[in-house]
C-alpha cells in the first residue's frame, strides 16, 4: 500500500500557478485533468487560476472530480498541501462560445495569465504554466499581441533576453530567429546572435537538469551550404559562432544539414538542436511528437511552460483531449523550479 506523503515532503514540492487558457477549447478540460493527475500532484503544488464555473464544466467533460482547496489573494500559498483554486469569477459559462475565438475568451485567458505571472513575479509561486491560448482571441483582448514572451515581458516589466523552446523527451529545439518573414532570416543571422542563443540554450538545459548539455547546430542552406556551393552563411557566420561557443566552454557541434540534424541529435544523444528559423525546427518537432511537445519560455526569472499544441476547438466538449503534453509541461516546470529553489538555498 502506498504511503501518504508527509507534510515535510509536500512542503518541498514547488508551487506552480496554472492559468486556465482559452475557455472555448480544451483548456478547462486539461486544467481539470491536471488537478486530478497523480504524477503532477506528486511533483508540485498547483494553484489553478480562472473561473470555478468554467473549471467545473471542464471537469464534468473530462470525467474527473478533483478536490481543490479555495485560495485567495493574500493567502500563504507556502502552506498548501493539495491543489487549490483561485477563483476570479470573471466569466459565466453561458458566455462561452464553444469552438470560437472571441474577445471574452481572450480576456479570460489574459486575466488568468497576468495573475499567474504577478504571483510568480512577487515570489508567491515558483513557476507558471498555462493551458492553451488562441492567438486570435488574445489579439481581440490585447491589440498588438505578438506572442507569449512579449506578453510576459510587458506584464512583469522584464527587459532581459528570453526565447521560446520546443521540447520533447528526446530533444529540445531552440532557434536563432522566430516570428519573422523567411526572406529576412539570412540577414538576421550574425555570429553574435547565434552565440547568444547557444548560451541561453546551454543555461536553460542546465536549469532543467542536464548538467553537461550537448547542442547540435543546423545549417541554413541545403546540405549546410555544401562547402559554399549553396550559400556562404555556414562558412562566414555559423561556423565562427560554433568555434567561439566552444571556446566559452559549451559542447556544440555543427553546422549539420537541417534535413538530418534531428535524426543525428536523437541517435547521438544531443540534448538540443539550434535551428536558424522557426519552421526549420518546428516541422521536425511536431512530426516527432505533436501530442507530447512542450513549449518553455526560457531566460525569464521563473519557468513558464505550456503544451505546444493549440486550443483544439474541433474537439472541445468531447472529453477526449490528450493530457500528455500538458502533464509534461507541468513536470518540466516542477523540475526547473525545484532546481532554482536548490540553487537559491546553496
Amino acid at each position: 500500500m502506498a504511503l501518504s506523503p508527509s507534510r515535510h515532503d509536500v512542503s518541498e514540492r514547488p508551487i506552480i500557478a496554472l492559468a486556465m487558457g482559452d475557455p472555448a477549447g480544451i483548456s478547462a478540460e486539461l486544467a481539470a485533468k491536471l488537478a486530478a493527475d497523480d504524477a503532477v500532484n506528486h511533483a508540485a503544488r498547483l494553484i489553478i487560476i480562472g473561473d470555478r464555473r468554467i473549471f467545473d464544466e471542464g471537469a464534468r467533460v473530462a470525467g474527473v472530480a478533483p478536490t481543490l482547496q479555495a485560495a485567495h489573494d493574500g493567502d500563504a500559498f507556502s502552506n498548501l498541501e493539495s491543489p487549490a483554486f483561485l477563483d476570479l469569477g470573471h466569466l459565466a459559462l453561458e458566455d462561452v462560445d464553444q469552438g470560437k475565438a472571441t474577445p471574452a475568451g481572450g480576456e479570460f485567458a489574459s486575466t488568468n495569465f497576468r495573475k499567474a505571472l504577478a504571483l510568480a513575479h512577487g515570489g508567491q509561486v515558483d513557476a507558471v504554466c498555462f493551458t492553451p491560448f488562441n492567438k486570435k482571441a488574445m489579439r481581440y483582448a490585447n491589440p498588438g499581441y505578438d506572442d507569449e514572451i512579449r506578453f510576459v515581458a510587458d506584464a512583469i516589466g522584464f527587459e532581459g533576453k528570453a526565447r521560446e523552446f520546443n521540447i520533447l523527451e528526446s530533444v529540445w529545439n531552440a532557434r536563432v530567429t522566430s516570428h519573422i518573414p523567411l526572406k529576412d532570416v539570412a540577414a538576421a543571422l550574425t555570429p553574435e546572435s547565434i552565440i547568444d542563443e547557444l548560451a541561453l540554450t546551454h543555461r536553460c538545459l542546465q536549469q532543467a537538469g542536464h548538467d553537461h548539455p550537448r547542442i547540435a547546430v543546423a545549417g541554413l542552406n541545403p546540405h549546410a551550404g555544401d562547402g559554399g556551393s549553396f550559400g556562404m552563411e555556414e562558412i562566414d557566420i555559423i561556423e565562427p559562432a560554433i568555434q567561439r561557443a566552444r571556446e566559452q566552454g559549451m559542447d556544440v557541434e555543427g553546422p549539420f544539414p537541417a534535413d538530418t540534424v534531428f535524426l543525428r541529435a536523437v541517435k547521438e544523444g544531443f540534448h538540443a538542436v539550434l535551428t536558424m528559423y522557426h519552421d526549420q525546427g518546428q516541422i521536425a518537432m511536431k512530426m516527432m511528437g505533436f501530442d507530447s511537445g512542450v513549449t518553455m519560455l526560457g531566460g525569464l526569472p521563473f519557468a513558464v511552460c505550456t503544451p505546444a499544441h493549440g486550443t483544439a476547438y474541433d474537439i472541445a466538449g468531447r472529453g477526449i483531449a490528450d493530457l500528455g503534453a500538458s502533464r509534461q509541461a507541468l513536470l518540466l516546470a516542477a523540475r526547473m523550479a525545484s532546481r532554482a529553489r536548490q540553487a537559491a538555498a546553496d
